[in-house]
């Protein structure tokens, strides 16, 4: 085997090139208007928690945890150990609708992409980053205004209680997933602004139990362990060096199992209020038959109605048997189960729920600087708060509902785009080089291969016959076009 050249040696500027006419073409805007921009003008400072209902809890152990490079902090969580043997958890989110007020210029342009696009040439934020990373970001050792939602849990994990109100916050953490992983695992010391936080070691463990019990429960109501590679792109200077997969690890699993107690929590709070709601679902897979078909050709047999515990059942062990070509299963049950949606509810209308999650409320509200649903969420919550009628009506809502599922689509399709051209051009300088692969598609449209490094998909050209997902084989980078995100390969000689 050659060894991988140190790197392709090629631009960031071409790729953010085609980022943006991927926005383009996909009905994204990759700017903002100047409009937009001169309202942000003026605005100079973080908004202020006020209100009869706003508490100040900067005394709290608030951290952040995200990804290394995030700078667009949207939520802080806080535990309590009550001395009844109850847990509070505590999860601030970053008061948004404070600065971009309905009907704005900022508030058009978040509400015609409604979400950040994190291509691998950059990042197209929904709100400008004088909001997002800086005045409407919950950052460490500064005051921000938050919207809390506070939930008490039994010793074993049971919601008790719910409630929502405004505060005052300070993020006495800025963390990472990747080191606060390594910590809970046990393989590394405590990160530097963990460590220096008196308390906050035995405050994220406690968040830990609570979220890691959470999420037993809702793996025997049948919730899915569902795993993709995602990959991000890694630069020096201008250079494309390398491409990295992101794995799943405790420290997302903590903060993603808070954030579905505080999605659920909050739905259920708007319909208590008798306010309408944005809802993110998962409907119950419409091509069940073939995810039936596709676990018996793994050996396992799952009944002929949707079953969401048998599937998970399923994927377990699935995982277990073969890791390495499990997320290729992982994303075909995806695409059979159908894509998530946003859909309009209706107080004292029937729930869909969320297949994958097995939960029957949830509203996205956790993210508010780079999602619009969650803008929208949190309009109606600090309505409902305020004993004010909702600041949409149904009809909007259900305008608003489509025009959210569409540009996430949307979006997420520009994403895949990008990445596909960045895998072909840090490939780009390696053609005739031989590299291990493993099969991740095999049908009469083709046969697609993964190598395990860098971890980019390509089509084999020559395919031999009977090739099967799962088989390991060595292949030769034959072409690519960048333009088009493709890879060619054939077998080894």
């Amino acid at each position: 085997m050659v060894p991988l050249p140190p790197g392709c040696r090629q631009c960031r500027a071409q790729l953010q090139k085609i980022a943006r006419r991927v926005m383009t073409e996909r009905g994204l805007a990759p700017d903002f208007p100047p409009a937009a921009l001169t309202e942000l003008a003026q605005i100079q400072s973080a908004a202020v928690a006020t209100g009869p209902l706003a508490r100040d809890l900067r005394n709290l152990l608030w951290c952040s945890i995200d990804n290394d490079d995030s700078l667009d902090l949207d939520q802080l969580s806080a535990a309590e150990a009550l001395p009844d043997g109850t847990v509070k958890i505590y999860v601030a989110i970053a008061d948004v609708t404070a600065l971009v007020k309905k009907g704005s210029a900022l508030d058009g342009h978040a509400r015609q992409n409604t979400t950040s696009v994190y291509t691998a040439a950059q990042i197209f934020p929904m709100l400008p980053e004088k909001l997002s990373t800086n005045l409407t970001s919950l950052n460490a050792g500064v005051d921000r205004a938050a919207v809390v939602c506070e939930m008490v849990f039994s010793a074993k994990a049971a919601l008790l209680s719910a409630t929502h109100y405004p505060a005052t916050v300070r993020n006495q953490a800025k963390l990472a997933y990747n080191s606060v992983a390594a910590w809970l695992d046990g393989t590394a010391a405590a990160p530097a602004a963990l460590a220096a936080v008196p308390g906050l070691d035995e405050n994220i463990r406690l968040q830990y139990r609570i979220a890691s019990q959470l999420a037993e429960l809702r793996h025997q109501r049948g919730a899915l362990s569902l795993e993709t590679i995602q990959v991000h792109a890694v630069f020096h200077d201008t250079d494309l060096t390398d491409l990295v997969a992101d794995s799943p690890n405790a420290a997302k699993r903590l903060i993603e199992d808070l954030m579905i107690a505080a999605n659920g929590a909050t739905a259920r709070f708007l319909a208590a209020r008798n306010f309408p709601s944005l809802r993110r679902i998962v409907r119950t897979p419409k091509y069940w038959d073939r995810i039936v078909e596709l676990a018996a050709l793994h050996g396992a047999n799952l009944p002929k109605e949707p079953d969401g515990v048998a599937l998970e059942q399923f994927l377990v062990a699935a995982q277990a048997a073969h890791p390495d070509t499990f997320p290729e299963l992982s994303l075909s049950v995806i695409k059979l189960m159908g894509a998530g949606e946003y859909v309009l509810e209706l107080p004292g209308q029937p729930s869909t729920g969320h297949f994958g999650l097995a939960v029957r409320d949830y509203a996205h509200s956790t993210a508010p600087n780079r999602r619009y649903p969650d803008v929208i969420t949190q309009r109606l919550l600090k309505a409902a708060l305020a004993h004010q009628p909702p600041p949409y009506s149904n009809d909007e809502l259900a305008v608003l509902a489509k025009q959210c599922s569409e540009q996430e689509d949307a979006a997420k399709k520009a994403e895949r785009q990008v990445d596909k051209s960045a895998a072909a051009l840090l490939l780009s300088d390696r053609i005739g080089l031989k590299f291990p692969a493993i099969v991740t598609g095999a049908s009469d449209q083709g046969t697609w291969v993964r190598l395990s490094h860098p971890p980019v998909e390509g089509k084999l050209d020559q395919p031999l016959p009977g090739l099967r997902v799962g088989e390991r084989l060595t292949v030769q980078l034959v072409r690519t076009d960048v333009d088009r995100g493709f890879i060619d390969f054939v077998p080894a000689k």
